[in-house]
């Protein structure tokens, strides 16, 4: 691809917000050799979370997607913050989906591929990963979804 993440962001109508402070005792990336781990990231959006609840009894797959491109956003952020540019993304190792999932919702993968498809669309082939998406009976703040990624650096 010849334009910039940047630029393709932009097309998406995505500007990075400022990368979170932690909210406890951590750090919100950490970085080893060449690799870049970020925290959880929820889905924040201008601050406060896109949407709350459980998967499956308050919140419908498409909302949980958007919540996921919201934490994928947040991930660009992190990056951004570790890396300074985010054209040193050599590419997105893995990600790890947490969904805040009711008793018997069995569509994580469907709620992470709003992260991954984001992804894709803003890193090319270098934002394909691998991946986990698991269900879990609460997340902080009763956010939907939280993410954490391994990006690979130059």
């Amino acid at each position: 691809m010849g334009d910039t993440i940047e630029q393709r962001l932009a097309d998406l109508g995505v500007a990075l917000p400022a990368a979170a402070a932690p909210a406890a005792n951590y750090v919100p990336y950490s970085r080893t050799g060449n690799l870049v781990m970020t925290a959880g990231q929820l889905p924040l959006r201008d601050g406060k979370l896109s949407a709350t609840g459980l998967l499956g009894q308050d919140l419908d797959v498409a909302t949980g997607q958007e919540a996921a491109k919201y934490c994928a956003i947040n991930i660009l952020a992190q990056a951004k913050a570790a890396i300074g540019d985010l054209a040193r993304i050599k590419r997105i190792v893995k990600i790890t989906v947490f969904v805040a999932s009711a008793p018997g919702f069995v569509e994580q993968h469907l709620v992470a591929n709003g992260a991954s498809d984001f992804l894709v669309a803003v890193l090319g082939d270098n934002g394909k990963h691998a991946r986990s998406a698991v269900g879990t009976a609460a997340l902080p703040l009763n956010a939907p979804v939280e993410i954490e990624a391994v990006i690979e650096v130059e």
